[in-house]
């Protein structure tokens, strides 16, 4: 990506939870080839995003201003992460203003949709596959 395309880009960074590798593939090119975000960063796992989150938190660095997270995912579901971004968030209180969580899921069960549709945490709730419609909806 050129310098000046960087620029152009309408949120500086995101990340990506999602256990399958070929949704982040897909995800990842719409979020930049869109425009959306300049950098994204990929987890594969709740455990490996909150670390990244702590980790960041911990040195100073800037935090995504958007969270894509999967809900159907092996070991931690997305509600896992979600109770446990709440327990980083007690600490840092910031990170609810500064952290937009956006559910991107194939569930269509309306139990997951007003759950995560309910949390103070999450912004909006999208079903896969992400779309350039779908990114453009999204404004903070």
């Amino acid at each position: 990506m050129k310098k000046s395309d960087a620029q152009d880009a309408k949120y500086q960074m995101a990340l990506l939870i999602d256990e399958n590798e070929i949704d982040n593939f897909i995800n990842e090119r719409m979020i930049t080839s869109c425009n959306f975000a300049n950098k994204v960063i990929v987890k594969n796992s709740g455990p490996a995003a909150l670390e990244y989150i702590k980790n960041a938190l911990a040195n100073n660095e800037p935090m995504p201003e958007i969270i894509f997270l999967d809900l159907n995912m092996p070991v931690m579901d997305g509600f896992g992460f979600l109770e446990e971004f709440d327990l980083i968030a007690k600490d840092h209180g910031h990170i609810k203003d500064d952290c937009k969580v956006i559910v991107l899921s194939s569930s269509i069960s309306p139990v997951d949709i007003d759950k995560a549709s309910t949390n103070p945490y999450v912004y909006k709730y999208v079903n896969k596959p992400l779309s350039e419609k779908y990114l453009a909806a999204i404004n903070l």
